[in-house]
């Protein structure tokens, strides 16, 4: 490898495609409930509260869980953690990207 050449490194977590997809929904709209979220992105509930575990547990989304008329709502929001990691994966990206041979 060429010592000249610079690396650039992505966030794993949020380059998985579900997962990526969320952090973009979550930074475009601030804060979106679960059923938004499922509609959005297509997945099942299941894999849907899954990645959305895996972003929580990294700190990078918020959840608020409450009832509004005796019904459960959850709402899920990025947090500055995960604002800023998603705007490094972006950064990092492009810089991927755009990086030539």
């Amino acid at each position: 490898m060429n010592a000249n050449k610079k690396t650039y490194s992505i966030d794993p977590l949020i380059h998985e495609a579900a997962r990526l997809q969320l952090m973009v929904v979550l930074c475009e709209c601030q804060v979106a409930d679960f059923n938004f979220l499922l509609g959005v992105t297509k997945l099942t509930r299941g894999n849907l509260s899954s990645h959305l575990s895996k972003l929580i547990a990294a700190g990078y989304v918020q959840e608020k869980k409450e009832f509004i008329a005796r019904i459960p709502h959850t709402e899920y929001r990025l947090t500055s953690a995960g604002n800023k990691a998603y705007k490094e994966y972006l950064e990092a990206f492009k810089k991927l990207t755009h990086q030539q041979s």
